[in-house]
């Protein structure tokens, strides 16, 4: 014990050195720091499903982009362009139908890092991807797709009586749904033109075997007659055919990825439905040119297409305000088929309305008739 004396003072100077030292350390909470930590290695994991989400979107966009442009038959010209479906309908290769975003002319940059590691990267899905419904249409930048609309058919006593009118669309995005989209929630240029789609929504246009499939969102609900529901289906179905450039392949039509409804409560869509001859359902005589509203010079160039008896189709030109009239007929290439006629005329200068009509060889009334109101300037 006596030994230990002389290191005292040592040892209590250490001491209280010790407790000095600990009497300025002053305790911190440290839960918000624990809680900033948590909160900073949750982040990324919360952010990721959104950043790989939108960088497969991106990525799939930009690897759909193709060309893509349609015409349908002997025609070659896109007739009404712009002015197909109305204003703000259809599109120009820079511009975008009003309410419609397709996918495929602008992409958000990708968020998706550059460096991802293997094990993280994102598949790339395009749009092109196949479903199980079948591969989804090739998206474009721009194309010009035919839009069929129904008519009354002239001479005909039934209120039901509709016949088919193809338009000309330019759209960008699916061509087919595009041309589908339009056909359902558009109203034609022309005022003797219409669509009995009106409530339905198009969901998506894929490709199976030798099946179109045409999924809605949702059909439409009206019940309509069975021969006016019957050519109201064949305009989907020619108007799909004609965005595809493809004839021959028969179209599904279902609702939420499910067949078997009755569409216009007429039509059973169970399986598959083909196109109907053009003779049944067509309108046998088109004015293709000029189109409806457009203003015109003196001298107006009408061209058509039509299935006449005798090859001859019939036509008069009516000045709205003057009431100045000129008739006369003029002959398809062929006749008792599809075929092209043309005539000139020099017209005064206002508001004009153009008819071109079949005459019936068994009684001399009007069978099919189609018409135009120009400006001549």
């Amino acid at each position: 014990m006596n030994d230990q004396k002389p290191n005292e003072p040592f040892d209590e100077l250490m001491r209280r050195a010790l407790r000095d030292e600990a009497d300025r350390i002053e305790p911190a909470d440290a839960l918000p720091e624990i809680r900033a930590r948590a909160h900073a290695q949750r982040q990324p994991a919360a952010r990721r499903p959104w950043l790989l989400t939108a960088g497969v979107a991106a990525l799939g966009t930009a690897a759909a982009v193709g060309a893509f442009t349609v015409f349908n038959g002997s025609d070659d010209v896109a007739n009404d362009g712009d002015s197909v479906a109305g204003p703000g309908t259809t599109t120009s290769a820079s511009s975008l139908p009003q309410g419609q975003t397709p996918s495929v002319t602008k992409s958000a940059p990708s968020p998706v890092p550059a460096t991802l590691p293997p094990s993280t990267s994102p598949a790339v899905k395009t749009t092109t991807q196949p479903t199980d419904r079948g591969k989804p249409e090739q998206s474009v930048t721009s194309a010009v797709v035919p839009v069929y609309w129904l008519g009354q058919q002239v001479g005909v006593p039934k209120k039901s009586a509709a016949k088919l009118y193809r338009t000309w669309a330019k759209v960008s995005g699916h061509p087919a749904e595009e041309a589908v989209r339009i056909m359902t929630t558009k109203q034609p240029n022309d005022p003797d033109y219409y669509s009995v789609w009106r409530g339905a929504a198009v969901n998506s246009v894929t490709r199976s075997d030798g099946v179109v499939t045409v999924d809605f969102k949702q059909l439409p609900r009206t019940t309509l007659a069975p021969d006016l529901a019957n050519v109201a289906t064949q305009q989907l179905i020619y108007t799909v055919q004609g965005a595809l450039s493809d004839d021959s392949s028969a179209v599904q039509i279902t609702q939420q990825g499910r067949a078997g409804q009755k569409l216009f409560g007429q039509v059973d869509t169970s399986a598959p439905l083909g196109r109907a001859q053009a003779a049944d359902v067509q309108a046998l005589v088109w004015i293709t040119s000029p189109t409806e509203g457009a203003v015109t010079g003196s001298k107006v160039t009408v061209e058509g297409t039509a299935s006449a008896f005798e090859a001859t189709v019939n036509y008069q030109l009516t000045n709205l305000k003057t009431r100045e009239t000129k008739k006369s007929f003029t002959n398809t290439k062929e006749g008792q088929k599809f075929s092209p006629f043309a005539f000139s005329v020099s017209l005064t200068p206002g508001p004009w309305q153009i008819e071109a009509y079949l005459i019936s060889d068994a009684d001399g009334t009007i069978t099919n008739t189609d018409s135009k109101t120009i400006e001549v300037k």
